[in-house]
């Protein structure tokens, strides 16, 4: 199934969802079935609503986090540098500030470290 158009509230095709919804609608998709040949229309609305508190970052920005990255992902290893990552050749990792990568795919080759691993790195 995919689909094709996404609307927002008060666009042509959800002037009645929004009567029914309010402002609890979000968006409004229309999805095609080229299997059965059908047309669905969804709606995505707000169903509740409380206070929350985000979690404390697990790094700090200017944390410098271990990469593991191979030794064939050349890309990858000059996205590291090019965010001024530097080669630990004893510890075979990249060692870059976390928030250089946050929200990044080099966020995913974090080394998670154990307590021997932990000793107070030079800053970069």
């Amino acid at each position: 199934m995919k689909t094709r158009v996404i609307l927002k509230p008060g666009q042509k095709g959800t002037k009645r969802l929004v009567q029914q919804y309010g402002d609890a609608l979000l968006c409004v998709r229309y999805r095609y079935d080229a299997k059965t040949h059908k047309q669905y229309k969804t709606v995505e609305i707000i169903i509740s609503e409380t206070e929350w508190t985000p979690p404390p970052a697990r790094y700090p920005d200017g944390t410098l986090v271990h990469l593991k990255i191979g030794i064939n992902e050349t890309t990858l290893q000059n996205q590291a540098r090019a965010v001024g990552g530097r080669w630990d050749k004893q510890r075979q990792v990249w060692l870059v500030p976390y928030g250089c990568i946050a929200g990044t795919k080099l966020e995913k080759f974090i080394a998670v470290e154990t307590s021997q691993d932990t000793k107070k790195d030079d800053s970069l």
